[in-house]
């Protein structure tokens, strides 16, 4: 029995992980636009098409925001396995974890 609950569990964790992942991502881009003022005081981070924008300011806009995206991932990720970890008593990704 405890081998069939350890294959449904990360079908069961999928909803969850979304559901994390979805609101850490909203969040991130909120701490990216907040961090992005902070830096540059401007309203609108550049991106690779801004024309007006060089090489630097496009490549550090998407380091912060990547970097801030990863951060949340991670701590959406983590926090939603300990969870399950607590409530059910099994991690929610195989042997060797990691993403699918």
């Amino acid at each position: 029995m405890g081998k069939k609950k350890k294959a449904k569990l990360p079908l069961a964790y999928k909803p969850l992980g979304f559901a994390l992942g979805w609101g850490t991502g909203w969040m991130a881009g909120l701490a990216f636009r907040k961090t992005w003022m902070a830096l540059r005081h401007e309203e609108d981070a550049p991106d690779a098409l801004d024309r007006d924008r060089g090489w630097g300011e496009i490549l550090l806009a998407a380091a912060v925001q990547g970097a801030l995206f990863a951060m949340a991932r991670s701590l959406a990720d983590r926090a939603g396995a300990k969870a399950v970890e607590r409530s059910t008593g099994v991690w929610p990704s195989g042997e060797k974890g990691g993403r699918d």
